[in-house]
């Protein structure tokens, strides 16, 4: 099927190696406002997935996010930071990346072009009906991607996928189409710029806004953060200490009988 795919057109600039710094960051951040006003335009869609996990998610299902390179890097980014800012468990969010860990860090030849390996990786983690799987890929033509979408679907689970070409074969084969314009980029074809950008907005709202439909922050606060260090100690006391209005002494003791913000605030009550 044939489609525009903008992530390879040619950049708004040229000449770029003939500009000195200064213009070569203003023009940057010209292209990067444009991010957050093409994130606007699928906010519908964003929404669709996040009623459809909170329900699958307070029956038990899990969140799996699958991609590669840059697109892989940010779904596992996402994934690490759900335990320590909402205290659920590791296993719940789940990211995984085409080659493995070793693609964490350093590409893995021919690694995206294995159209069954995702499925594998998934099955891997006893994948079932509950679970939900959410293809990342800028370009939406990463087989290992796509492979991973059809074979979730072909098992009965629902899929969406975040890619920036409507249209793409992403689009068109997740249930729930994610599709970012974000026009071409500053460096032509450079994903890891606006269209990472935009995946990483779209991927905190989804895993924010999950968290919060689920109960685990309260009011504004992350009441279920892990206090894994001496900042988030801190945190946490002055976030009991302005729920329950005590003195910073008395909620620090608090925090430390019960541990976790929201434990010690329920227990002051």
């Amino acid at each position: 099927m044939k489609y525009l795919k903008i992530t390879e057109t040619p950049s708004n600039h040229d000449d770029l190696e003939q500009l000195d710094t200064a213009s070569i960051l203003t023009k940057m951040n010209e292209e990067d406002k444009k991010v957050a006003e093409a994130v606007a335009h699928v906010i519908p869609q964003i929404e669709k997935l996040v009623d459809a996990l909170v329900m699958r998610f307070m029956d038990g299902g899990r969140l799996f996010y699958i991609g590669a390179g840059t697109s892989g890097r940010l779904g596992i980014l996402d994934a690490s930071e759900i335990p320590p800012t909402f205290g659920m468990p590791h296993e719940r969010v789940v990211g995984l990346i085409a080659g493995g860990d070793t693609a964490i860090r350093k590409a893995v030849e021919n690694a995206e072009d294995d159209t069954v390996q995702a499925w594998q990786d998934l099955m891997a983690h006893h994948i079932n009906s509950n679970d939900v799987i959410v293809g990342i890929a800028a370009s939406g033509t990463t087989p290992y991607v796509l492979g991973g979408i059809r074979d979730a679907k072909k098992n009965g689970l629902l899929t969406a996928g975040i890619t920036n070409n409507p249209g793409s074969p992403l689009a068109v084969a997740a249930d729930i189409p994610i599709a970012i314009d974000v026009g071409p980029e500053f460096v032509t074809g450079s994903t890891r710029m606006k269209s990472g950008t935009s995946q990483k907005l779209v991927l905190n709202m989804i895993s924010t806004a999950l968290m919060i439909r689920i109960g685990r922050v309260k009011g504004n606060k992350m009441v279920n953060m892990q206090l894994s260090n001496n900042k988030l100690v801190d945190r946490g006391t002055r976030y009991v200490m302005d729920g329950l209005g005590i003195s910073y002494s008395k909620a620090a003791v608090l925090l430390q009988e019960h541990g976790s913000v929201k434990k010690a605030i329920e227990a002051g009550r």
